[in-house]
């Protein structure tokens, strides 16, 4: 049996081609000619099956046969709010292992503790993307420029809003106080964790304070410990 084979297309609504990179892909990885089958995925929740019409050059048109709507394995929207770690690579592993457990939306904090004051988000994208089609994900998460603590903490929010940090021995852990099928926002602060005045903050604009377990965890473990409670209790 052939195996499928998956891309993403974003601009699926206005065009009949294959992104560069993934008619690169396709042509010159895969060798893939007219008539053969793939299915397309528009990181907004709907499948396309669809196959090769023309492979000539750099470019590989398609022919869109069925459209598929997936329903999303969880509830509400899953948004986490992180302060990259100081070796990159930590993050995009992170990044990677979330959107394969399943989440919406990701933004960098520039914290006071942080020590990466500036991230390309580029990188990322595609680290979500490679995610998404490698998990057969319909939806990619929505992925944000870093924002500074403060500005972000005072945006009105949908749903349950949660700081984890390392400040007191006594909080309630996540797993015990998000509820099910709601809205959810989790902070995760840099590896010398929020300032007492960024938790401060965040309390006063409506988040509450929370563990994430026993461990102390760090960055990117937190970030993805926070992502799989959400999903657990949304699913």
């Amino acid at each position: 049996m052939k195996e499928v084979r998956y891309f993403y297309t974003p601009d699926i609504a206005t065009s009949s081609q294959l992104p560069d990179e993934e008619a690169q892909h396709a042509l010159r990885v895969l060798r893939m000619h007219e008539g053969d089958e793939m299915v397309l995925m528009d990181g907004k929740g709907t499948y396309y099956q669809a196959e090769v019409l023309s492979s000539a050059g750099k470019h590989c048109v398609f022919q869109v046969n069925q459209t598929m709507p997936q329903e999303k394995a969880w509830k509400g929207h899953l948004h986490l709010a992180m302060a990259p770690t100081k070796n990159m690579d930590r993050t995009e592993w992170f990044a990677e292992k979330a959107t394969e457990i399943g989440f919406d939306e990701l933004t960098f904090l520039n914290c006071r503790w942080s020590e990466r004051k500036v991230i390309k988000t580029e990188r990322v994208d595609k680290i979500l993307v490679s995610a998404m089609k490698q998990s057969h994900k319909a939806w990619k998460p929505i992925l944000n420029e870093m924002m500074d603590f403060k500005k972000f903490v005072q945006q009105p929010f949908s749903g349950q809003r949660f700081i984890a940090h390392c400040h007191k021995d006594d909080l309630p852990e996540l797993r015990n106080t998000i509820q099910n099928n709601t809205d959810a926002l989790v902070l995760i602060g840099p590896e010398g964790d929020f300032s007492e005045e960024e938790v401060a903050l965040a309390e006063q604009n409506g988040f509450v304070s929370i563990s994430l377990g026993k461990s102390r965890l760090r960055t990117e473990t937190a970030a993805l410990v926070a992502v799989h409670i959400m999903q657990l209790f949304n699913s």
